[in-house]
């Protein structure tokens, strides 16, 4: 398990276009299950969307969402699942949040236990990323120099 935060260098943190494309469009290899979001897409589906408690997205869906509109998530959980893992037995756990979420400040632990990846958005002003595969955080120090790790944060 590792973990980075970028809270310096970027024009707004959390819009995942240009994220995504450094990333060489990993989130395509899992399903997104978004959590506590306070955003303000344009797009009228979008809003709705995710004004709901939760939403399931594919990343194939996903890409597709931000591709179209790319806009700013000032807080958010994105929790990445491997493709197999259903819905129903995501939803037998706690929902992942940000908002007031100390925790994300006392350990580099995913909040949800069947998740390989977390990305948090917090408050417009950082992103927290966390993953069980290390070299996704390491693609991400490499692709984000101002990154530093969580571990650095942890109280």
């Amino acid at each position: 398990m590792k973990g980075a935060v970028l809270l310096k260098g970027e024009n707004c943190y959390v819009k995942l276009g240009e994220f995504f494309l450094k990333m060489n469009n990993f989130q395509k290899e899992y399903n997104w299950f978004i959590t506590d979001v306070e955003c303000y897409p344009e797009n009228k589906k979008y809003r709705q969307l995710l004004s709901n408690e939760y939403c399931f997205l594919t990343g194939e869906q996903l890409s597709q969402m931000i591709k179209k509109e790319d806009f700013q998530w000032i807080w958010g959980v994105f929790s990445g699942f491997d493709k197999n893992i259903k819905l129903d037995n995501i939803l037998n756990y706690n929902l992942p949040y940000a908002d007031g979420n100390e925790n994300l400040w006392k350990t580099v632990n995913l909040q949800h236990p069947l998740a390989n990846i977390e990305i948090v958005a917090w408050d417009s002003c950082l992103m927290l990323i966390k993953s069980v595969n290390t070299n996704i955080i390491d693609h991400f120090f490499d692709k984000f120099e101002l990154a530093e790790d969580l571990s650095k944060y942890i109280n």
